[in-house]
């Protein structure tokens, strides 16, 4: 009977591979997904079973979109100061 677990090093030689256009194609199909394009990217992001160069992407992704949340609160908190104080010299 052959022995199917992985070792520690086939599974290093797996995460070093690189992802085949099927394997693209599959990952932007799943993220298509509603709420599922939610999930995945933290499990591709953090998964050890991801392989490297699509865990990367991921992780690239989740720091943009951070950065871009973050940047949006701080336009939204500035327009919403800027209207507030418009409005409050209507009032004062």
């Amino acid at each position: 009977m052959e022995n199917t677990t992985m070792q520690p090093n086939d599974a290093a030689a797996r995460n070093s591979e690189t992802v085949s256009v099927k394997e693209w194609i599959i990952t932007s199909l799943i993220m298509m997904i509603p709420l599922v394009n939610l999930i995945m990217p933290f499990v591709w992001a953090f998964s050890s079973n991801t392989k490297s160069s699509k865990a990367n992407y991921f992780r690239a992704l989740l720091l943009l979109t951070l950065a871009g949340l973050v940047l949006y609160i701080l336009f939204a908190g500035a327009v919403a100061g800027q209207l507030f104080r418009l409005l409050s010299s209507f009032n004062g």
